[in-house]
């Protein structure tokens, strides 16, 4: 029988540090990304580049996230030093930075995803370490959602896609490794990038069994040649070290491992109760501009 890759997400999560002051919100950058079914928010110190503050909450949809945005504690409250909301679950697509024209958005999503009346396609320009990785991600929003974001938080709130969180934190702290495949698995999704000297492939792929994430990723790794049985692949997401779906991925990839949380930031003790391997991308906000 089929295995489901993703853990519940169903109790909702709400860690403070001692320090953290929600009367001071200059003070701080809050991080959110949302998705199907869970908000996540993650409030850093800027003084002492850490972060503070954590929630994962159940959320009905992506249609609901405004309200829900609206009523929760720290995307409701404003006056933040920076703020930065990724969306996952909604369709985005990749382009070079040079072959992009603003005011084409539209066009670039079109052959991709059908606008609903309701949405609108916007960009994100990621902020880059090389020339040959600058790449802007096209992607679909609700009118509803930025409107409140911007109506609330001012025009240097920005909205994003979560695999441009995702990319910014690879690019961040890869340094010299050797080309590879890494890996996010989040609410029914599987985030695929391969990164050599440049960005060579990234990719999202619906998944709700064990066998999805391993089919998707041994896929992957045949079309841009890399070994199974030689070539290492980091992981980050919802799943353990004993769930079935890290179990059967394994039996395939010999060199599988856990990723670690972006580095170049401190987290508060309390997130120590919390998987280094998962929200990867909430904290690599931090490096999106």
């Amino acid at each position: 029988m089929p295995t489901t890759p993703t853990l519940s997400a169903t109790a909702a999560v709400s860690l403070r540090d001692d320090t953290f002051d929600l009367a001071n919100p200059t003070a701080y950058q809050l991080y959110a990304l949302a998705g199907p079914t869970r908000l996540r928010v993650a409030a850093l110190e800027v003084a002492r580049q850490k972060i503070v503050a954590f929630d994962d909450h159940p959320l009905a949809g992506l249609a609901d996230l405004p309200a829900a945005a609206a009523a929760h504690p720290l995307l409701g409250h404003a006056g933040w030093a920076r703020l930065r909301l990724a969306l996952a679950g909604t369709t985005s697509t990749l382009l070079p930075a040079p072959l992009y024209r603003p005011g084409d958005e539209n066009a670039y999503l079109r052959p991709h995803h059908t606008l609903a009346p309701t949405e609108e396609a916007l960009a994100y320009a990621l902020p880059l370490p090389a020339p040959a990785t600058d790449i802007v991600s096209i992607f679909a929003a609700r009118h509803d959602l930025s409107h409140w974001l911007y109506t609330v938080h001012g025009p240097s709130a920005r909205l994003l896609p979560a695999t441009s969180a995702l990319l910014a934190g690879l690019l961040h702290q890869r340094g010299t490794t050797p080309r590879q495949l890494y890996l996010s698995l989040a609410e029914q999704e599987l985030t695929a990038v391969v990164l050599g000297a440049r960005l060579e492939f990234c990719n999202t792929f619906a998944v709700s069994t064990a066998e999805d994430v391993a089919y998707y990723t041994i896929l992957v790794m045949q079309e841009l040649g890399l070994n199974p049985e030689r070539d290492p692949v980091t992981i980050w997401g919802e799943l353990t070290g004993d769930s079935a779906t890290f179990a059967l991925l394994s039996t395939y990839v010999r060199q599988l491992r856990f990723g670690a949380r972006p580095f170049g930031v401190q987290y508060f003790y309390y997130l120590n109760e919390v998987a280094d391997y998962r929200h990867f991308d909430l904290f690599s906000l931090v490096y999106c501009e």
